[in-house]
């Protein structure tokens, strides 16, 4: 049976656009140019429509009343909400209302296909409160890792990509952004998913003892050699979390590994092949780290030949919705409950407007409290105290930069969006009105003009204009680092190193534009 959408829009071109766009993943589509039209749309096919997407973008409505009259309708079907990169405030309170999805704009057809692919499955097995039970073999892959942001899906594929390979892997990110979530999917899809994936995390392990974990030692008690990481992980995977934790003589013999391929055992023994991929990870700047002497810069460039970055979730406020939902779906499972719970509008809504310091780590842990401690079948935004209790001091107190993420929480995602859609190997075909940042700056040409003398006539100092011309590049690309990094023609390393000269937060750049 065909899939029936219903798209609203009103603007004629986008319309065009989406139904030629949807229509070619094999979906009839319904059209409406208001939010009146669309229920009328709505009431003649309700027996056969299954998702919508309707366009949130106009500052002058927010379309909630089209999501209460469906509502009034006692209309379950899941709808799509779509904004502007300024305007994601208005997709959470849609969220609020009742929205299952949102969209920052610009996105790509694979986006908006994915979005309805997963409103389609919500229709038509979803409300039915089957939980799916994934096998306890501990075995991650890349479909097990949420994606519904441009950031996160150019981070899994470049997972993809590197899966093919047995080069080294550096995961860059803060702390539980999902980094060895990432590594096991790399070794899961690789040729050596047979074989042990192994994790040492460096920042746990004392200096004095690192050494015999990764390479091995002798036995205290004279009886042999105690084997090591490497030795466990031979033909599979070593995944050392926090290499910038390392201490100076470790980073030495881990060097003569990488570069032999071979481990340097006690004297008197014969040195051991090893065959082992690596994967890293780090929560710090490493290029930083070398600068400081704190990291060889020898072992850096052998080990950084393939980067991968992971986003922090504030970065990608499109993955909190499909993220608690999953959470509440797995830990429900796991609770055995005889019918997995559901989360409220509302609560998502919260849940999306919240920063998330911790990440994806943080925001698993909420919702398994939440799913421990739930006295009934929905979870609400009561189930979340403390994030209630965050947001509420942040209103209380006026703190507006607090609250960003309730009110501009578009400005990274659609930066991220068009980060993908620019630059990814194979862009796919994109549906996206108009960019306003470039709209706004052409129409105030004074706000592109950098001044090349001072008050007295003399010539500027090129520091000066270096910085007025980095936070001109930071409000213009909405601190997009990658972009700003490539049209400024630097390497990412050197932006950040004049971030922190000119006492620039790098996590929030956007702060200090000019």
């Amino acid at each position: 049976m065909t899939p029936h959408i219903l798209v609203i829009d009103d603007d004629a071109a986008q319309r065009r656009s989406l139904k030629t766009a949807i229509e070619a993943l094999g979906h009839a589509v319904h059209v409406a140019d208001s939010d009146q039209a669309g229920l009328e749309v709505f009431r003649r096919h309700r027996n056969e429509i299954e998702a919508v997407l309707v366009d949130l973008s106009a500052p002058e409505r927010a379309g909630n009343g089209f999501l209460r009259a469906l509502g009034d309708l006692h209309a379950s079907v899941p709808v799509i909400v779509q904004t502007s990169e300024g305007a994601t405030h208005h997709a959470v309170e849609a969220m609020r209302a009742g929205a299952f999805d949102f969209l920052v704009k610009p996105c790509s057809i694979e986006r908006i296909a994915a979005a309805i692919d997963s409103a389609l499955k919500f229709t038509r097995s979803g409300s039915q409160g089957k939980p799916v039970r994934r096998a306890r073999t501990g075995t991650v892959g890349f479909g097990d890792i949420v994606a519904a942001s441009a950031a996160m899906g150019r981070a899994v594929e470049l997972g993809r990509r590197a899966a093919q390979s047995v080069i080294p892997v550096m995961l860059e990110g803060e702390a539980g952004v999902g980094k060895e979530m990432m590594a096991r999917a790399i070794h899961a899809t690789s040729e050596r998913s047979a074989r042990p994936f192994v994790t040492v995390n460096c920042a746990v392990i004392p200096h004095s003892l690192i050494e015999g974990v990764l390479f091995g030692q002798d036995s205290p008690a004279g009886s042999g050699e105690v084997p090591g990481k490497f030795s466990e992980a031979e033909g599979g995977t070593l995944f050392i979390e926090e290499v910038s934790e390392l201490p100076a003589h470790v980073q030495t013999r881990l060097l003569s590994v990488v570069q032999g391929g071979e481990i340097e055992p006690a004297a008197g023994k014969r040195p051991r092949k090893v065959n082992v991929r690596l994967i890293l990870a780090t929560n710090k700047d490493l290029i930083e780290e070398v600068k400081a002497s704190r990291f060889r810069e020898d072992l850096y460039y052998r080990l950084n030949v393939f980067p991968i970055t992971i986003a922090a979730l504030r970065r990608r406020k499109e993955d909190i919705p499909h993220l608690a939902r999953a959470f509440v779906e797995r830990f429900s499972s796991e609770q055995r409950l005889a019918k997995p719970l559901v989360i409220d509008a509302s609560a998502l809504a919260l849940l999306t407007g919240y920063d998330w310091p911790g990440n994806t780590r943080q925001l698993e842990n909420a919702v398994f409290r939440a799913v421990v401690l739930a006295d009934g079948p929905v979870l609400g935004e009561r189930d979340f105290p403390q994030v209630m209790a965050h947001m509420a001091s942040v209103r209380a107190s006026g703190d507006t930069a607090g609250a960003r993420s309730a009110v501009e929480v578009g400005h990274a995602a659609a930066a991220a969006v068009q980060e993908t859609i620019v630059h990814a190997p194979n862009p796919a075909p994109t549906v996206e009105s108009p960019a306003p940042t470039r709209a706004a700056a052409s129409g105030d040409l004074s706000a592109n003009v950098i001044i090349s003398t001072d008050e007295a006539g003399n010539v500027r100092k090129l520091a000066e204009i270096e910085e007025e011309l980095i936070r001109f590049a930071l409000k213009f690309y909405r601190g997009q680092m990658s972009q700003v990094a490539r049209k400024l023609g630097i390497g990412r390393s050197t932006l950040y190193r004049k971030l922190k000269d000119y006492g620039i937060d790098p996590d929030d750049p956007q702060k200090h534009a000019a």
